[in-house]
């Protein structure tokens, strides 16, 4: 989720206003065909009208774009994850993507500091047969996370974390997240390329929400590297996701 406030979307890049343009990829062309060849022929009726719906908020760069949506679901699928959580929620794209690839009985924590948001995709989800996994919570994450921690029966409880909220405090989750998470269960962070910024020189002419996050999500990438206790792969969809395998 990349936090942006009304100002700075009067001044987003040319180009990147609209779901579909949200990829690293330089040809629009060549990210399109990506689309309409194998994401959107297997994307979900319910995840097509919850995008459409967020597609005409104005904060709709704050979506989780199709292509990783479809990357999430394989993930938890191939992990035969069941009990997972999700920091950032905004109107839920990635959440109905992951209620839709678990199980019936499977669950999902899903924290963000706005309702109402996620209020706007609600019946959606629930059209989609699927609200019974979600266990909503609104607030700051943090002091929820602190929570969890303190119960060991949920340490190592989660099968697959999905953070996608404010990155000035991405480190501070994955300090948190990582004790969550089960050994051989996954963390995936969003936006860890943030707009590709992270290799801009530091007189680029950045927009001044990018450049202050810049610096959070280059913490974050420099300590996952670093991170013994877990294998991580960065890929470019999207604004750059990491995985993160916990292994001790």
């Amino acid at each position: 989720m990349t936090i942006i406030n009304e100002d700075q979307q009067q001044n987003q890049i040319p180009g990147h206003k609209q779901l579909h343009h949200k990829s690293l990829l330089q040809s629009d062309a060549l990210y399109q065909y990506i689309l309409e060849t194998s994401v959107y022929p297997r994307e979900h009726e319910s995840l097509k009208e919850l995008r459409e719906l967020t597609e005409k908020h104005p904060w709709n760069l704050l979506a989780t774009p199709p292509d990783e949506g479809q990357l999430l679901s394989m993930l938890l699928k191939v992990v035969n994850a069941k009990n997972t959580m999700e920091i950032g929620v905004y109107t839920g794209y990635s959440l109905l993507s992951t209620a839709l690839a678990l199980p019936s009985d499977g669950k999902i924590l899903a924290m963000d500091i706005n309702r109402e948001y996620y209020e706007l995709g609600l019946p959606v989800i629930e059209k989609a047969g699927v609200a019974h996994k979600i266990d909503f919570r609104e607030g700051p994450a943090l002091p929820l996370l602190d929570q969890l921690i303190k119960d060991e029966k949920n340490k190592g409880s989660f099968d697959f974390i999905f953070v996608d909220a404010d990155k000035d405090n991405y480190l501070n989750y994955h300090n948190r997240v990582i004790e969550l998470v089960k050994v051989g269960g996954m963390i995936a962070y969003d936006n860890t390329l943030w707009n590709g910024s992270v290799v801009a020189p530091p007189d680029a002419p950045l927009l001044d929400y990018i450049k202050y996050y810049r610096d959070f999500v280059m913490e974050l990438n420099q300590a996952l590297a670093l991170d013994s206790r877990v294998e991580i792969c960065q890929l470019p969809v999207g604004d750059g996701i990491t995985l993160c395998r916990r292994i001790i």
